[in-house]
């Protein structure tokens, strides 16, 4: 990632969306205005520094820059908490040594106490992700939910909402769900920029997807902790869900997302068919895996009896 033109855009992207009105400032030039937003001295005043140093670290130069100036820069650009993070992880990066960075620890592999968490959850769907967007893991229930994705031995939720058609049906909202989606992504580039799987997804998605293209270069940010999602499940149809996600402290990169319905709600009714469905498959699983075998019994016996 070149940090100096994620600065630049991630600061310009920023002010361009604040006006005076909004910003508490008289709207100096009236009509003849060229900026849609605030101008670099009107970022300045309001950050309390000076133009000519608000224009520097607007060009992608933070070096040397202090937690204070960051504060600053934050309230002025009206900056929520995610964005706020997203500008101290650029410019840590800015700041860090020049020298070989430590790759970060592999999470691909769950520990025992984690899958035992998952199967003891029943009632609600339950996924593990990484930060690359991979669900390594589910419960039952949120296999089931999660179906079309866990087609693919390895389902990841970037390049199902981007890279397949069926995307657009399963996700009714499927335009916000994929403006949050790169949203977080963009978090997780700031926190991580030197991770070369997580650039290497990003550059895919930019080659093979125009919305992801488009997504990319707005610079949003946000922290995927909770929300409304909904579902257009191919077996019980369309759902609202809660979901929450936890990130499991002693597994760095690792998220566990739950989902649940409104109680007594049609979306809680769809639940319980869909976890009675994926029950169904589950009994039904063992007896087909044994069928060839059972079919195959009489004419093994009558081979044994010619011989």
């Amino acid at each position: 990632m070149d940090t100096r033109s994620e600065v630049r855009e991630f600061l310009t992207s920023r002010r361009d969306r604040i006006t005076p009105d909004q910003a508490g400032l008289p709207a100096l030039g009236g009509a003849q205005r060229r900026v849609p937003g605030l101008r670099r001295e009107e970022v300045s005043l309001l950050a309390g520094v000076s133009v000519d140093y608000y224009t520097r670290l607007e060009r992608g130069d933070l070096s040397g820059v202090s937690d204070s100036v960051l504060d600053a820069l934050a309230r002025a650009l009206q900056l929520d908490e995610a964005e706020t993070a997203h500008l101290f992880d650029l410019a840590r990066t800015a700041n860090a040594s020049p020298v070989v960075h430590t790759a970060r620890k592999k999470t691909g592999t769950l520990r025992p106490s984690i899958l035992r968490l998952l199967d003891a959850m029943t009632e609600a769907p339950a996924i593990v992700r990484n930060n690359y967007f991979d669900y390594l893991a589910a419960n039952a229930l949120g296999r089931a939910l999660y179906a079309p994705l866990f087609t693919t031995p390895a389902p990841n939720s970037a390049r199902f909402a981007f890279l397949d058609p069926a995307a657009q049906e399963f996700y009714p909202e499927w335009e916000r769900n994929t403006q949050e989606l790169v949203a977080a992504m963009r978090s997780e580039a700031g926190r991580n920029p030197f991770d070369r799987k997580l650039t290497g997804l990003v550059g895919e998605l930019s080659t093979r997807s125009e919305r992801f293209r488009t997504l990319w270069a707005a610079h949003n940010v946000r922290f995927h902790r909770s929300g409304v999602k909904r579902i257009n499940h191919p077996i019980v149809g369309e759902m609202e869900l809660t979901y929450e996600a936890f990130e499991l402290p002693a597994d760095q990169g690792l998220q566990l997302s739950t989902y649940t319905a409104e109680p007594r709600s049609a979306s809680e009714e769809k639940l319980r068919m869909l976890a009675s469905w994926a029950a169904t498959n589950a009994a039904e699983a063992p007896a087909a895996a044994d069928a060839p075998a059972a079919a195959d019994a009489p004419a093994a016996a009558a081979e044994r009896t010619e011989a």
